[in-house]
């Protein structure tokens, strides 16, 4: 009896410390996942979590997700797809069926599972439109451009007091909306490997980080080798090389952490 009553205690501890170790740090967290295709978790200073597409492998995507998300959390703020195809939607399939996000948003009309699940969870699903404004725990999504098509996407910026992370993993479609932004520093580019970087859009921002996505499939891939790509920024990241990508923020101050030395 005694000697399960010390188990009991035992597991009760490491419960306690998980937990701690899980709780909500005051900071913005975005962080690109090593999934096939593209995945961005965004996890809010106040604890809640949106999921950003969702890459073409629905069960590494659940592995992924569960290295982030407390044991507890069965909840997301929110399921954004910026394209509607194998490299975004498969994977998002797999954090459908076991969290529940209170909103989701598409470009299109999305049908067949996708869907489906999301009805079965009483999920109200928006459509993704330029111009709208959310607020996801303390931080604000704002939505540049939508486009669809093989060169569509959508441009979104994640924005937390001083801190701005720009997405922008479609094709050239949504070039255009970075003139919004011409002046402005940017924290952290997502923008997709197999694009060029001879982009003069994006010589009107000031970037600090770029992280590499690879759910975009060009036709002519850029050939551009590592010391090229860092013309955009003195620190780039492609999830190959270093694994999950971080970016912390207190709103003022960034930190990038990457899962492999």
């Amino acid at each position: 009896m005694q000697q399960r009553l010390w188990w009991f205690t035992g597991l009760i501890g490491i419960i306690g410390v998980l937990a701690w170790f899980q709780c909500p740090d005051g900071n913005l967290h975005v962080i690109l996942l090593p999934t096939a295709g593209d995945a961005i978790l965004i996890q809010s200073p106040g604890g809640s979590f949106t999921l950003i597409d969702g890459g073409r492998d629905p069960i590494g995507l659940a592995v992924e997700l569960g290295k982030y998300l407390p044991f507890w959390q069965r909840r997301l703020a929110a399921v954004v797809l910026t394209q509607v195809d194998d490299q975004h939607v498969s994977g998002q399939l797999g954090a459908l069926r076991r969290y529940q996000p209170a909103l989701a948003l598409a470009p299109s009309d999305v049908g067949g599972e996708w869907r489906a699940v999301l009805r079965d969870l009483a999920t109200p699903i928006h459509r993704l439109q330029a111009g709208q404004k959310l607020n996801l725990g303390g931080i604000r999504l704002r939505v540049l451009a939508v486009h669809e098509g093989e060169e569509g996407g959508a441009v979104l910026v994640i924005e937390y007091r001083a801190t701005r992370i720009l997405i922008h993993t479609g094709g050239s479609s949504g070039d255009g909306a970075l003139a919004t932004l011409a002046g402005q520093q940017i924290d952290l580019l997502i923008y997709p490997w197999q694009r060029s970087i001879d982009n003069p859009m994006l010589d009107q921002i000031r970037v600090r980080v770029v992280a590499f996505s690879t759910g975009f499939q060009a036709a002519e891939p850029a050939l551009h080798t590592l010391y090229e790509r860092r013309r955009l920024a003195p620190q780039v990241y492609h999830p190959k090389l270093d694994g999950a990508i971080r970016l912390i923020s207190d709103g003022r101050a960034i930190k990038m952490t990457t899962q492999l030395p």
